[in-house]
């Protein structure tokens, strides 16, 4: 996949990046990579599970991890 497919993504998150901090008020952030991880994970992990059809294989293959990796990460969120 090219960097240029990348854009709109890597955009969506800088920005709400931006205004999670400006919300923030000068405050430090905490745990704020966890914070990210997990509202990414959860919508990436639904949207790729209807792709696939509900077949694990299928979208631990689309993600690129194993699919007892993936089975953890739905079982995390409460996907399973």
């Amino acid at each position: 996949m090219s960097k240029k497919k990348n854009r709109p993504l890597a955009t969506c998150v800088r920005n709400s990046l931006k205004l999670y901090l400006k919300d923030l008020n000068g405050e430090a952030p905490a745990d704020l990579y966890d914070i990210v991880i997990s509202q990414v994970e959860k919508p990436l992990l639904e949207i790729i599970m209807r792709r696939a059809e509900n077949n694990q294989c299928r979208a631990a293959r689309m993600l690129g991890i194993n699919r007892n990796t993936l089975r953890k990460k739905l079982r995390d969120h409460g996907l399973n």
